[in-house]
């Protein structure tokens, strides 16, 4: 390729930046706060609650995202299309408009979110049952209610223990959103190998791992200056 046709789809790729950034912000958005929700009833003590924690974090780390993404963009149509389904069901979705784009990113937005869900939810709750029973305790002698002790005492804490974690987790992200690419969502995985076919070169992949790469490098910085400031004691 030459230097031209380098340039024209390097700016291709960062025209499809901000679906990609799209992708991995609003995930991030609803994926940490189900996380934390998540952890706290996985580790609730009505056993029945637990139970059904404990099967969707399994089903959703134990089955692969790119799997997770088809389901979810094809159950509604197969769900609506389908004579067995219930009425009520049918009724429910008919309303729902599975075309076009704003459907096919509701669809990847779903299936990331709840996929990134149950990681943090596994980060949260070693956070959270790391913090010793004592602090509990000291917050009860000095009459903090437990939502107060949760919000005030607990959780700053496990917000540092947890983050090198979800950093890690956070960077996965960045590049698991090449994924969405599997139900024709435009980002820049898929307008790379668009690329590639039409100019018959690895090249446009490579700018597109380079973008990827410089996404989780800024990630890592960002980990790196907020850890720093929250190692209270050097």
């Amino acid at each position: 390729m030459s230097t031209s046709e380098i340039g024209k789809v390097f700016l291709i790729l960062l025209k499809y930046l901000l679906p990609t950034l799209k992708v991995f912000g609003m995930t991030l958005l609803f994926s940490i706060p189900l996380g934390m929700i998540a952890a706290l009833l996985k580790m609730c003590k009505i056993k029945p609650i637990s139970w059904l924690m404990n099967i969707y974090i399994m089903i959703m780390r134990g089955t692969p995202l790119m799997l997770q993404v088809i389901v979810a963009y094809f159950a509604i149509p197969m769900l609506t299309a389908n004579d067995t389904t219930p009425q009520w069901i049918q009724n429910l979705l008919s309303n729902v408009d599975i075309k076009g784009d704003a459907y096919m990113f509701r669809s990847v937005l779903v299936a990331f979110s709840l996929n990134y869900a149950a990681y943090f939810a596994e980060i949260f709750r070693g956070g959270i049952e790391s913090i010793p029973k004592g602090q509990y305790e000291a917050a009860a002698c000095l009459g903090f209610t437990k939502t107060q002790t949760f919000f005030r005492i607990v959780l700053p804490q496990v917000f540092k223990r947890v983050l090198p974690a979800s950093t890690n987790e956070i960077i996965t992200l960045v590049k698991d959103t090449s994924l969405a690419n599997v139900v024709a969502y435009a980002e820049i995985t898929m307008k790379a190998k668009q690329q590639m076919q039409i100019y018959s070169s690895l090249t446009p992949l490579v700018l597109a791992g380079a973008f990827y790469f410089v996404l989780a490098m800024i990630i890592s910085m960002l980990s790196s200056m907020l850890e720093k400031k929250l190692n209270y004691y050097k």
